[in-house]
């Protein structure tokens, strides 16, 4: 089994030797024939030639793209060194890489896609909005996915490469469009409980406010990507059901004292109404959508 071990990293030089090294030392003791693919975004630093001098396959993004676009790069990476598994893990060196192998027997034994859970051994050493946050995500994925995870937002991840070949289209976090389409897909999804290291503080959120909003602006488009007929239905069913609620109104004062006036309320209900119907067909369309 060929194994890709990939760590996207921008501007990482004081990490990213030591990450390198652990992953090095615990694969070596194991059956896998693995390759390390690090994917420099763009980094002003020395990332690319520590990656080099550790002996990684670096891959360098002309400028700094960001996490989504750096991960599908590195599907088509992976996919080129033709690899049966890829383990995502990150340069900062918060995943050990001890579990590395475990997560990979995962795989063998048949799951499709593996979690290394923040949550399920040990202690997280994040701040608590992020640990709420992090809750909220992993309630919404349960639901939606039918499978019980406690932790839907790591970014230490492995998987088949049939999961690497899915398309991510969207511009928010991979990590949950990622989830998303593979729960469309009907694969199989376990996690590995795993503890972390303490690192710097996170380089995508300014704060834990800044944090608590992301997320929960994300929950609506997970809910939005994952049943767009539910999602638009319930909105369109408001809208169609206050101008419905109208027109009950209109047709009682039709059959007590005649209807006088209330030109505005008129217009409110046949926008309610046709503002409803467009929403809910446009959650038809979106559920069409083969993606």
């Amino acid at each position: 089994m060929d194994v890709a071990i990939t760590i996207p990293a921008y501007n990482e030089e004081k990490t990213l030797g030591r990450v390198i090294r652990e992953i090095r030392n615990v694969m070596d003791s194991t059956k896998y024939k693995y390759k390390i693919l690090v994917l420099d975004d763009g980094s002003i630093d020395n990332t690319s030639k520590v990656a080099r001098k550790e002996g990684a396959i670096v891959v360098s993004n002309p400028r700094n793209l960001g996490l989504a676009e750096t991960f599908k790069n590195e599907m088509k990476e992976c996919l080129k060194l033709k690899a049966d598994v890829i383990v995502h893990t990150d340069a900062d060196g918060q995943y050990p890489a001890k579990f590395i192998p475990l997560m990979i027997k995962k795989i063998e034994n048949g799951y499709d896609f593996v979690l290394g859970s923040r949550f399920g051994k040990g202690k997280y050493s994040g701040s608590i909005m992020k640990k709420l946050g992090n809750v909220a995500f992993a309630k919404v994925f349960s639901s939606l996915l039918r499978t019980k995870l406690t932790d839907t937002t790591t970014g230490f991840r492995a998987f088949t490469k049939e999961v690497a070949q899915i398309p991510l289209i969207n511009n928010f976090t991979y990590t949950q469009e990622q989830l998303i389409r593979i729960g469309k897909a009907k694969m199989r999804i376990a996690e590995v409980p795993i503890t972390t290291n303490k690192t710097r503080k996170s380089r995508l959120f300014k704060n834990s406010f800044d944090y608590a909003i992301k997320a929960w602006i994300n929950i609506f488009r997970i809910y939005r990507d994952f049943e767009p007929l539910k999602f638009f239905g319930r909105i369109g069913g408001l809208f169609f059901g206050a101008g419905f609620l109208i027109g009950i109104y209109f047709l009682f004062l039709h059959f007590t004292g005649g209807i006088r006036g209330h030109l505005g309320l008129l217009f409110l209900m046949l926008i309610c109404l046709s503002l409803g119907l467009q929403i809910v067909l446009f959650g038809f369309l979106a559920d069409m959508d083969p993606k």
